[in-house]
Parts: C-alpha cells; structure tokens; sequence
C-alpha cells in the first residue's frame, strides 16, 4: 500500500480517528479519505459511549463476539466489552493505537478483547464466516467502498446477527469530522446496507449518546 504523508490542516477521520489543525494526514491510495489524528481527550468528548452501546446493543446486549472495525482509541471497545459475553475482535490500522489499546486492556484487566493492527479496507478481518454475532462500523461509511465493509460484515456475522453504523450527520454544523460533500446519509447507509443482503434497517436515535451523529442498526 502506498502512503503519502502531508501536512494539511482540513484532514479528516479514517475509522475512529478525526482531524486535528495541522495535523499529519496519512491519505491511503484507493483505500479510504480524509484520515488524520486527535487528542484522545477531545475525540472521546463527542461521544457518550456507554449509551451509544447500550442502543445500539439493545438491551440484551451481544450474547457473543462482536467484531469492531477501526477501534481507534478503544472508545467503544471497552463499552463493548461490557455489553458482551463473547470476544471483542478490534482492528486497526494505526499500530500505536492498537498497542495503546492493548496496554489498556491488560492494565484494567479486560480479558475479551483481541486487538490486532489490520488493513481490514484491504484484506479483510480474516475472521471465519458466521462466527460473530455484532459487527460495528463507526465513523466509517465515508470510505471510497463503504459497500466493501458492510459485505464483510454480513460474511463475519452468523445469521439474526446484528450490524450497528453511527457516523457523523452532515445536515448540521459539526466541529469536526470528515467533508461534508462525502460524509453518508442515514438514507444512503440504509440504501447499502439492504443492498448487501440485511434487513430490518432502521435508523437509531442518538441525541442524547451523541449529537453530531446518526445510528442505525440492521439483522442479517
């Protein structure tokens, strides 16, 4: 994969990374647009992310594995954890942020989380078909493929298992996030989502998790 690194200060998200003034953006050729990097702090400011899982989870939460992609800080990966009984697969990108990750997991003892640095946008998770029952796709969609990672994420998960998409709105002023003219609509996710074989796609309402986004879940 061929990386150019500049510097540019209207650089974007890749996965759960949001741009930063002046920041270093890492632009990957054919594999996705807008990535750069926050502080930890500010990223994890927008999200309530105990309530984002728990609707999105529902109230039973996931009964086995799920499988996260671009876990970026861990910001939903922990809250995940706790609202499943199976394994957390959490892949990244970014290898500092998956050791980051690591390091946390082992210093809070969280024994159900796996995190491994991936180019899942090229390669895949490397997961085996139908073995996870709740695929997240966060602050994603805007990739040059989104209709690749939902397709992925129907091959990994067994049938009745559940998708969960949030991203960022783009029918309001946001203090961050990717461009505007490329972010999704909850009408365009929903149009993907049922294309790659989902059903009962439905828009969530995360108001009060997390105001600049949209939520949605699906069954396969």
């Amino acid at each position: 994969m061929r990386v150019i690194w500049k510097q540019d200060p209207k650089a974007g998200i890749f996965g759960n990374h949001i741009n930063r003034s002046c920041a270093y953006e890492r632009q990957w050729m054919t594999k996705g647009r807008e990535s750069g990097m926050p502080e930890e702090d500010y990223w994890n400011s927008f999200f309530d992310a105990e309530c984002v899982i728990r609707k999105l989870f529902g109230e039973e939460g996931c009964r086995d594995n799920v499988v996260e992609f671009g876990c970026g800080y861990g910001t939903f990966t922990f809250p995940a954890a706790r609202h499943a009984t199976g394994t957390v697969y959490a892949f990244d990108i970014e290898p500092d942020l998956i050791g980051r990750l690591q390091m946390r997991a082992k210093r809070e003892a969280v024994s159900n989380i796996v995190a491994e640095i991936r180019d899942f946008v090229a390669d895949g998770t490397g997961l085996g078909s139908g073995s996870q029952s709740h695929a997240m796709l966060y602050n994603l969609l805007h990739i040059e493929d989104p209709d690749g990672l939902i397709r992925e994420a129907y091959r990994v998960l067994h049938p009745n298992g559940r998708l969960s998409v949030i991203h960022w709105r783009s029918d309001i002023p946001t203090p961050r996030g990717p461009s505007p003219e490329i972010r999704p609509t909850p009408e365009q996710c929903k149009a993907w989502i049922e294309a790659s074989g989902f059903r009962d796609a439905q828009e969530i309402d995360l108001e009060e998790c997390c105001k600049y986004h949209f939520g949605m879940v699906a069954i396969r």
